[in-house]
């Protein structure tokens, strides 16, 4: 994307949860989930926002901000692996999610729900990660580049980089993840009511 300026980036940036919503608003409301998509589904939901309390309990609650910010350059935990683990956990749990909720779909509307929902999130991050870096780079320097060498922006590897500072802070996760929780609790929520009616 880099027909995007750093002030549409910055925009997206901060209306990236409302963009995400939507995806997961059409699956609420076109989906049609069976037991084995269910079954099938929620445990990468669940192995999605477990992965985003590991991160968040290393980057706390900075995450949540409508602007980017980092009072430290945090790579240990989830951090040595991927650098954009928060990131990694939510296609995680959107993929759990839309295949929970497109069971009984057609196939053809089970591929545009599923696909519609994770193009829809490649395209926010493709946008807001270089201004996250862009921001980054210019905050911690050489340490951000060293780091950028070491660990991989999406696809985890599968040793941690030999880089390893920040604190596991999990008292940090109930503040910064409350509107996650909420949100995951409500497509729960949806996700019950629809088997129930199916």
């Amino acid at each position: 994307m880099d027909f995007l300026d750093d002030d549409m980036r910055a925009l997206i940036f901060k209306n990236r949860g409302a963009l995400l919503a939507l995806p997961a608003a059409v699956l609420a409301a076109a989906g049609k989930p069976s037991a084995f998509s269910i079954a099938v589904g929620l445990p990468l939901a669940l192995a999605g926002e477990l992965v985003r309390c590991w991160a968040v309990g290393y980057s706390g609650t900075t995450t949540r901000g409508d602007e980017v910010e980092a009072p430290e350059l945090v790579t240990a935990g989830p951090y040595a692996y991927v650098r954009n683990p928060l990131y990694v956990g939510n296609f995680l749990t959107a993929l759990g999610f839309a295949i929970a909720f497109t069971g009984k779909n057609s196939l053809g509307a089970r591929t545009a729900l599923v696909g519609g929902s994770l193009a829809t999130m490649l395209a926010v991050y493709a946008a807001i990660v270089p201004h996250e870096e862009q921001f980054l780079r210019a905050q911690f320097g050489d340490a951000f580049d060293h780091y950028c060498d070491d660990v991989p922006r999406i696809i985890p590897q599968l040793e941690p980089a030999p880089i390893a500072h920040g604190t596991w802070k999990p008292e940090v996760i109930k503040d910064a993840e409350s509107r996650t929780f909420a949100t995951f609790g409500a497509m729960l929520a949806l996700l019950a009511l629809k088997a129930l009616k199916a």
